[in-house]
């Protein structure tokens, strides 16, 4: 039995990490998620049902577009690979529960902000607010309306916290050192984490940051890059790793 939700958890990620492609390449542009339908980017050929098989349509077509013979980004099947096995492993860290749900959505979440801040350094509002509300809902159903003010704590704190940070950079560099879209998603982190591991999560952002950063900025000359998918990276460590108060704590010294 286990073996079989992990094989469903597995597929249902396949799948979702298609749609979440469709969504952080089309929702920053201001396109529908619907029309037009799946098409190949290169000859505008509408996909069939065949082509849009999670990783198997891309191996049965050897990579390539099946009208135009152009080929087809690896990254794709890369991406909803892992992102059935960040769903596999959610249900093996959570077990069937409310909170295998939430986390499913808030992975979902990060999975998207990743990619279209990668893409276009945006993250977008509609991605925040559907995954939010849908998490608060399913925490209020989990466990009552007494969780109400906490849990705006938790969300406040960390999005004060990193929203002077960025007016501080402004101040110092004289230009904008960070989007607000990374300040609004730590409302989302803290809604999850809670605002001690969203903290924790702003430091791990910054260690993992520092040498691609720099690797980058040697290598492609570039200085201006996304910060999200570093907070989204840190966001899942932290989730998956379980990292709680005690042991920030226990890293502090305290």
């Amino acid at each position: 039995m286990e073996l079989y939700y992990m094989v469903v958890f597995f597929i249902f990620g396949l799948i979702f990490g298609s749609f979440f492609n469709v969504v952080a390449y089309r929702l920053p542009k201001g396109m529908s998620l619907i029309k037009p339908s799946s098409h190949c980017t290169k000859c505008n050929h509408k996909l069939s049902p065949i082509e849009l098989i999670p990783v198997l349509s891309y191996i049965i077509q050897g990579g390539k577009c099946k009208n135009c013979k152009n080929k087809i980004a690896i990254f794709y099947p890369i991406f909803e690979i892992f992102t059935g096995v960040m769903f596999v492993i959610a249900y093996k860290t959570f077990g069937i529960s409310i909170d295998l749900f939430i986390n499913l959505i808030f992975i979902s979440m990060i999975l998207i902000i990743i990619l279209s801040d990668v893409l276009y350094m945006v993250i977008s509002d509609e991605v925040l607010i559907f995954c939010g509300l849908s998490i608060f809902i399913l925490k209020i159903l989990e466990s009552g309306i007494s969780i109400i003010l906490p849990t705006i704590i938790n969300m406040i704190i960390p999005f004060v916290f990193l929203l002077l940070i960025k007016i501080l950079g402004d101040f110092l560099f004289k230009k904008e050192s960070m989007g607000f879209g990374d300040i609004k998603l730590m409302l989302v982190f803290g809604l999850v984490l809670g605002w001690q591991v969203t903290l924790f999560s702003i430091v791990l952002s910054c260690f993992i940051a520092l040498p691609l950063s720099l690797i980058n900025l040697i290598v492609a000359k570039k200085h201006e890059l996304p910060f999200g998918p570093y907070l989204g990276t840190a966001a899942l460590i932290s989730l998956l790793l379980k990292i709680d108060v005690n042991f920030i704590l226990k890293i502090l010294g305290i």
